[in-house]
């Protein structure tokens, strides 16, 4: 049984933690890899990034394995939820070994997105305690929608959040995405109101949906006429993973989060602005034979397919908040009963 999500991907979990209320709208998601890691890889795009550890990911650099993945929010701030996840796996022994037993130094690349102030305080953000506890959750289900990352996420003129998706190849590997949806760009057709992501979804991916009624598009489109964030964009970002168990190079893993872009530019538009620091890792676990050239170039096309799906599911299971519609209270003809 799969669960459509990263997790499908064996050995991955994924752990959310989010604080919503007194001032409060910002969380944190950590991908865990098994405990002997991942090899990592990552592509940056987008003119704002908030990273930590990526520069390790270079294939020309010398760690080739890392143990979690953190997407937060907070923006530069939120980078102190990575403490909690690190400190967590150093307890729990899982690093790069560097001596005797329990010597070792957790591997954990990250990346944040803008969400200061949508809770009404804008120095809340994520911290060393939040990673913790999102560590401290880790599973195998994960929560779409309004949780973790994604809980201040906002996309577009719409509430964004966590999506994720997953595939099967006929050679029986899996690959999985998790995006946490947090755009100046749209993820909805001005033109029509549907999602940019939907036609390129899979029939289990999403709930019926059908073309919204053209008053709804019309009140839309009034409501993003008197949005500020066109005229004086706030700082954004869409940050995600890719995971898989196929056995990867640093320089494949690369190339996998550079074709996660290519998914990410299906569902939102525009994309890769000034005023976002668009950032994907892959996370490739599998320790077998190394993947040969045609092999992994069938892996690309349903790798980026899954980061576009990831995206459709974020913002379909979105909930309202901070002042920010859903999709589903913007668009409630879009829903067939």
């Amino acid at each position: 049984m799969t669960t459509n999500s990263i997790t499908d991907v064996p050995g991955i979990r994924v752990g959310q933690a989010e604080r919503i209320g007194d001032g409060w709208l910002s969380g944190t998601t950590v991908v865990l890899a098994p405990p002997e890691g991942a090899v990592g890889g990552v592509d940056v795009r987008g003119g704002g990034p908030g990273t930590r550890e990526t520069d390790l990911l270079d294939p020309r650099n010398l760690v080739e394995r890392v143990h979690a993945v953190v997407l937060s929010g907070g923006s530069a701030l939120g980078l102190a939820s990575v403490d909690g996840v690190a400190q967590r796996l150093l307890h729990d022994g899982i690093g790069l070994p560097m001596g005797g037993p329990g010597e070792v130094v957790p591997i954990v690349p990250a990346a944040v997105l803008f969400d200061l102030g949508r809770g009404g305080t804008f120095a809340n953000h994520p911290d060393a305690a939040l990673g913790a506890e999102a560590y401290d959750a880790a599973a195998i289900d994960v929560r779409l929608g309004t949780h973790g990352a994604g809980t201040g996420a906002r996309v577009g003129g719409l509430k964004g959040g966590i999506g994720s998706a997953s595939a099967r190849l006929d050679d029986g590997t899996t690959i999985g995405a998790l995006v946490a949806v947090n755009a100046v760009g749209s993820a909805v057709d001005p033109a029509t109101g549907e999602l940019y992501a939907a036609r390129h979804c899979l029939p289990d991916d999403l709930p019926a949906l059908r073309r919204p009624d053209p008053a709804e598009l019309d009140d839309a489109r009034q409501a993003a006429a008197q949005d500020s964030a066109p005229i004086k964009p706030p700082l954004a970002t869409t940050i995600g993973v890719i995971a898989t168990d196929a056995t990867l190079t640093k320089a494949q893993c690369a190339k996998l989060a550079g074709i996660g872009h290519d998914g990410l530019a299906r569902a939102i538009n525009p994309v890769h602005t000034m005023f976002d620091g668009d950032t994907i890792f892959t996370m490739a676990t599998g320790s077998g034979e190394p993947t040969d050239v045609l092999a992994f170039q069938a892996m690309l096309g349903p790798a980026g397919d899954c980061v576009t799906r990831a995206v459709a599911r974020a913002v379909l299971a979105a909930e309202s908040a901070g002042g920010m519609r859903s999709y589903r209270d913007a668009f409630p003809s879009a829903l067939l009963p």
